[in-house]
């Protein structure tokens, strides 16, 4: 094996977003149709080099029949082909991402994502767990959360904390704006999937920032039923803060 996971799940997720970047500007598709196409192809490519490359690995991806094989498996890869199709199809976004994460069970019971990267291709942009750096975000607390269903609870924990909201589309693109320190968080809750957070978070804790669950426990991935609702993405040094918030917000008196 000649190529680390990592520098593999990067250049996988790289060159699946230049595949999704020149069916945008190449294609006569549009909307849906676009979406459709982008998903469909940027899938079918990852599973093509990822069979070639790690033969024998597992995967789970949001395009892909769901198989029970990946639960005894040590390697199971979990990608989002297109995380952000809205976006994607939407002229002038670039808040959509490609996500490949790698789950290995290791010597503990849940396992852990050891190797994780998530291209933003419409910034020029590849982020990797071997090589991430969170960024200062300096003054002026700042709060993303999804632009189309934003946690109900995110307007009280934000007031509380005296910090502004932000809407963005794609939860990639979301943690992958906390690492570079536009924002302090990432707020989520109402339906996720373990593709969804698993890359970005692979990628954001490697760069020593705080992921959980709402409620302060751990993420867990390849899991039978692949859901995962909730997430948050902060500064280390203010996720206690956050999580109380959260807390007090849920589950009011």
């Amino acid at each position: 094996m000649s190529e680390t996971d990592a520098r593999l799940a990067a250049r996988l997720a790289e060159r699946a977003g230049a595949l999704l970047l020149d069916l945008q500007r190449t294609s006569s598709l549009t909307g849906k149709e676009l979406g459709d196409a982008g998903d469909r192809q940027s899938n079918e490519w990852l599973l093509r080099e990822l069979a070639a490359e790690r033969r024998g690995d597992a995967v789970l991806s949001e395009e892909s029949a769901d198989s029970p094989a990946r639960l005894s498996a040590d390697r199971v890869w979990i990608i989002d082909p297109l995380d952000g199709t809205r976006e994607y199809r939407m002229t002038g976004r670039p808040d959509w991402a490609v996500h490949v994460a790698l789950w290995q069970r290791g010597d503990t019971p849940d396992g852990a994502i050891t190797d994780a990267a998530v291209a933003q291709p419409a910034l020029g942009a590849v982020y990797a767990s071997d090589d991430a750096v969170a960024a200062d975000p300096g003054p002026g607390l700042r709060f993303l959360v999804s632009d189309s269903r934003p946690p109900a609870w995110a307007a009280p924990v934000a007031a509380e904390l005296g910090a502004e909201l932000v809407p963005m589309g794609s939860a990639g693109a979301k943690a992958m704006a906390v690492l570079r320190g536009e924002a302090h968080g990432y707020l989520h809750d109402g339906g996720q999937w373990e593709w969804d957070s698993a890359a970005p978070v692979g990628v954001v804790q490697a760069a020593g920032l705080h992921a959980s669950r709402i409620d302060g426990s751990a993420l867990q991935y390849n899991l039978a039923h692949p859901y995962l609702p909730d997430l948050l993405i902060c500064r280390p040094e203010l996720a206690d803060d956050v999580l109380d918030a959260i807390g007090r917000a849920v589950r009011p008196g």
